[in-house]
């Protein structure tokens, strides 16, 4: 809004953490009685039992233990030998009343806190005008309520704590100014259960149960002053976070009682603050129209309903309860809100005039206050009506305060689901009591990275994210599995299809329906169903692409995409039961049915073009880069970046490899011959038109496989390829109209367009430096054309790197003893228990057209590997595990699991860049296997010993594959460092 001063459109919010508040406590409570008085608290008032239930009902943690003594003798004992941090002295013997008890406590300990609790009658009351109480923190009166005895502790719990919670997190306090022992012995109890109720109600707006709790110690504090200097040194100190004060009228003032103490000291703070509410109580009924004058609240306290009417005040002026909207002529209610989302829904709908009666009277931000909700209050607080004096500005202005905040509380917090909360403006929760899984901790903790270090949203039109996400956590996968009795034809052999229909035939509770179309409602966009199993992503052995990624798009039906997201979750689950998933499990030790499986529903990144949806860029890093080349150091990282979705990378589809911190030395860029041959041609993207629920093991069923011919037309490549002139044989930055476009990122890269290099080097070193290791991170980028953007963290799991010390030089090992040698390998660390090699054959007559052939024959011959326990190394020509099988052989990890060292060799013609950043890379390095390139047509290109293997009789072997064994181990070495590798003859 153009008339909305900058200051208040453009502001940051400060986050509070209620972690560090209210951190003094009352533990232990000595209580100083009478026999008689002391049976009375324990068997008639069960004090530690009442109080202990007081607490827990108040959701209040920490509730005392207490300690009875009958004695001054036996309370210095107990005081000598115990941590007390508060006396009791209750009414004494004839000869030794509680004050004289008290006194002799406080003389020998004067730093405990000392109260006395006396009974009412009107000799104490003159005992008291002539004694000096000033070194008792407080005198009550003691009628046999216990829940007295809990406002004590609360009111000297808020006395320790104030200074320090005011300053710390903007906490508010009720001045209650009251010199009656009598009348405040009473109003406490009321006041303070009143407070800790509420502080249960506003508790709710907290994302989790244990931001629930510590939200309760945003509270507000009640100070209890019994004189008017008392009550002005208070309000002086604290007067920013005076939620109200609450005043009688006649107490000491200079010295003497004042009949006129309350009005002046109400008048004094009025001048100081116009807002602030002032409730008046009085005995005398005469006052009543004074203050009224006065535009003082009043409340008698001869009457029988004082508690309710003091509660009524405090709903309607201190911001408790629910804020009710007021017509300001007729004080009608128009509207009420409970919830802070509730006051954003509604905050356009309110009339003008009523907004104008609130706004004017700073009642919202008093309503934010009260509710421990300070960054929004103490904000709103500077925008007074004198400031703006325009109700649509005020109403955008709360408006987007309220956004941010949500915002600010969302990132880094794992919420428990609440549809009552869940909207745009959401972000990251959980449905259910189980685990995450790995790779909804690995988002939760990214999450908590992006919140740790701001720094990266500092650059303009730069947002850093995760995208808006729900987990279905395992206690849900329990009971689908249980419900539907799944168990049996999942641990059995049946093939994967069978096992598929029977888990989509299943029901998932309908409970969860409402929560599904709330998460609708809030994304707008497709939604990704991920794996996060419990064993995926963990620290030592990373299921990375084992288990099925489904994606759903966009329905205007509602029902149609619930069916289709049903049906994903169900196949998500069914594939831990998968033959490759069982193999996996075999290969890591793992037993099946510990497996668990979270659920991870995710807003899908990208656009939609027309019937398809992608991002532009798509990108994984390893903060650890095994191919340093040029400038490249290994601990300068190494990223992966395509079109369109990650899936492509993960498949082992043609990437561009990009160091983060040498964006502008890009090897496939560097030649016009290699930029034509080894750049993207194709892409991924979400068919968006498909709708059904026949689904499939394979969970690309619905995405296209495009050519980048086809980004262009969507217009989706503005700033991440460049041009072919074939006229004059040079490629040009930017899109032209005749030419082939090469995906060279170069705007985002080279010219600065957007801040992915910069963003890139702080997702690696902020998320190794938080998991303390190397890390692969995937993201998801969309830029427009404006030149803003989102980067997206998807994933975060650690690259486990092996630690074996290399005493001999890999690379002086000489060629006559070396089956294989590798000059540009993946890997580190030796092995020693390795003699059989597995081989394709692979000579003049060899076809790529094999290659799908040739998978199945390794399936096989890994099988057994696995069923023996042992491994072998693995040599082949071109990439292996590329979903393409014109550039490699097109296995998955299972069917190659129980290789040691894998070898890809370059032939001519067939020569193919290492891939790398992919899940199968992951599994790698992961399980220490070592991956060697070797191009025997360069001179240092490496070494294979071929003839040697073709003269060694076979194990077993095929038209297309051998297997050989050796009779001694053969010796592997890997220099991770240098990137070299060897397998030595025996």
């Amino acid at each position: 809004m153009s008339n909305i001063p900058k200051e208040w459109t453009k502001f940051i919010l400060k986050d509070v953490t209620f972690l560090n508040i209210m951190t003094r406590h009352i533990y232990n409570v000595l209580i100083v009685a009478n026999p008689y008085d002391a049976f009375m608290l324990e068997d008639d008032g069960r004090v530690e039992e009442k109080i202990y239930d007081e607490y827990m009902a108040l959701g209040l943690r920490y509730p005392p233990t207490f300690i009875q003594v009958s004695t001054t003798e036996e309370a210095e004992q107990v005081l000598t030998t115990t941590a007390i941090d508060l006396v009791i002295c209750m009414p004494g013997n004839a000869d030794n009343d509680a004050f004289t008890v008290a006194r002799a406590i406080k003389t020998k300990f004067p730093e405990i806190h000392c109260i006395v609790l006396t009974p009412f009658s009107h000799g104490i009351t003159r005992r008291m005008e002539n004694e000096d109480l000033s070194i008792f923190d407080y005198v009550f009166c003691w009628l046999g309520n216990t829940n007295l005895i809990l406002s004590i502790i609360k009111l000297i719990e808020d006395k320790m704590n104030i200074a320090h919670d005011v300053k710390e997190a903007g906490v508010q306090m009720i001045l209650l100014v009251e010199d009656s022992v009598r009348f405040y012995s009473s109003i406490l109890p009321n006041l303070y259960n009143y407070i800790l109720q509420q502080s249960r109600n506003f508790a709710t707006e907290a994302l989790n149960p244990h931001a629930a709790t510590l939200r309760q110690r945003g509270r507000p504090k009640v100070v209890l002053a019994r004189t008017y200097e008392e009550a002005m040194r208070i309000y002086n100190r604290y007067k920013d976070n005076c939620l109200g004060v609450i005043s009688d009228v006649r107490f000491p003032k200079g010295g003497k009682r004042d009949a006129e103490a309350g009005f002046k000291l109400l008048k004094d703070i009025r001048k100081n603050d116009e807002y602030v509410p002032l409730i008046m109580e009085s005995s005398e009924t005469a006052n009543k129209d004074r203050a009224e004058k006065e535009h003082f609240h009043y409340v008698d306290k001869n009457s029988k309903m004082l508690s309710l009417e003091l509660r009524h005040l405090l709903e309607e002026h201190m911001g408790f309860g629910d804020f009710i909207f007021r017509d300001p002529k007729t004080h009608q209610e128009i509207a009420r809100v409970s919830t802070l989302k509730q006051l954003q829904d509604n905050i356009f709908k309110i009339p003008s005039d009523s907004m104008l009666y609130h706004v004017s009277r700073n009642h919202i931000s008093r309503w934010l206050c009260a509710r421990a909700i300070f960054p929004v209050s103490k904000f709103l607080k500077q925008v007074t009506w004198h400031k703006l004096q325009d109700v649509d500005a005020h109403r955008q202005i709360i408006f987007d305060a309220i956004v941010q905040y949500r915002h600010m509380k969302n990132i880094g917090v794992v919420a428990v689901f609440d549809r009552g909360k869940f909207d745009r403006y959401a972000h990251f929760a959980r449905i259910g009591d189980g685990s995450l899984g790995g790779k909804g901790r690995g988002l939760a903790f990214l999450d908590n990275v992006i919140k740790m270090y701001p720094e990266m949203n500092q650059f303009p039109g730069a947002t850093v994210r995760i995208p808006k996400t729900v987990v279905l956590c395992t206690d849900i996968f329990d009971q689908f599995m249980e419900q539907n009795n799944l168990y049996p034809i999942a641990l059995s052999n049946a093939p994967d299809e069978l096992i598929l229909s029977r888990f989509l035939e299943a029901q998932l509770p309908d409970s969860y329906i409402k929560d599904f179309l709330t998460f609708f409602d809030a994304t707008n966009t497709p939604i990704a169903i991920r794996s996060s199993s419990l064993l995926e992503d963990s620290h030592y052995q990373p299921f990375a692409g084992i288990y099925s990624t489904y994606m759903i798009p966009r329905l205007n039906d509602r029902q149609e995409m619930l069916r289709m997201l049903a049906a994903a979750i169900k196949s998500v689950y069914a594939s831990v039961f998968y033959r490759d998933s069982k193999a996996y499990m075999a290969a890591t030790s793992n037993v099946i049915d510990q497996e668990k499986m979270a659920v991870i529903l995710q807003e899908v990144v990208g656009k939609d073009y027309g019937g398809r949806y992608y991002p532009n860029i798509s990108g994984v890093l390893r903060s650890i880069n095994y191919y340093p080349i040029g400038e490249e150091k290994a601990e300068d990282g190494i990223a992966s970046l395509a079109l369109g979705l990650g899936k492509y990378i993960v498949d082992g589809g043609q990437t561009l490899r990009v160091s983060p911190y040498h964006p502008d030395q890009v090897l496939q860029m560097s030649d016009m011959e290699i930029a034509l041959r080894d750049t993207q041609t194709r892409f991924y993207a979400l068919d968006t038109g498909y709708a059904g629920l026949d689904f499939k093991v394979d969970d690309g069923f619905n995405i296209l496989n495009l050519r980048v011919k086809e980004a262009y037309k969507d217009g989706a490549l503005n700033y991440i390829a460049s041009t072919y002139d074939p006229d004059d044989q040079i490629i040009r930055e930017g899109l032209y109209d005749n030419g082939r476009r090469i995906i060279s990122f170069d705007g985002v890269l080279r010219q600065g367009v957007f801040p992915l290099p910069q963003l890139m080097q702080m997702a690696m070193k902020y998320g190794s430096h938080a998991m303390r290791r190397p890390v692969e991170i995937e993201f998801a980028c969309n830029l427009n054309v404006d030149r803003t953007g989102d980067f997206c963290l998807l994933q975060i799991r650690p690259i486990v790197d092996t630690k074996q010390e290399l005493v001999e030089d890999v690379a002086s090992i000489p060629a006559e003893e070396c089956l294989l040698k590798s000059t540009n390998s993946l890997g580190h660390g030796i092995s020693e228990e390795v003699s059989d090699v597995v081989y394709v054959r692979w000579d003049d007559h060899y076809s790529a057209a094999n290659n799908p052939q040739i998978a199945l024959d390794i399936d096989q011959i890994n099988r057994r590997f696995l069923a023996e326990g042992r491994q072998y190394v693995l040599i082949g020509p071109g990439r292996w595990g590329s979903s393409d099988p014109w550039l490699g052989i097109p296995v998955k990890w299972p069917a190659i699991s129980a290789a040691r060292v894998i070898a890809e060799i370059a032939l001519p013609g067939y020569r193919v860049d290492p891939s790398q950043g992919t899940h199968f890379f992951q599994n790698l390095t992961s399980f220490g296997v070592g991956y060697f390139t070797i191009d025997t047509n360069r001179d240092d290109g490496g070494i294979v010993q071929k003839q040697l293997l073709d003269t060694m009789p076979a194990v077993e072997e095929t038209s297309l594959v051998r297997h050989i064994h050796f009779p001694r181990p053969l010796r592997i070495m890997m220099d991770g460092r240098k990137q070299v590798g060897v397998v030595i003859i025996p």
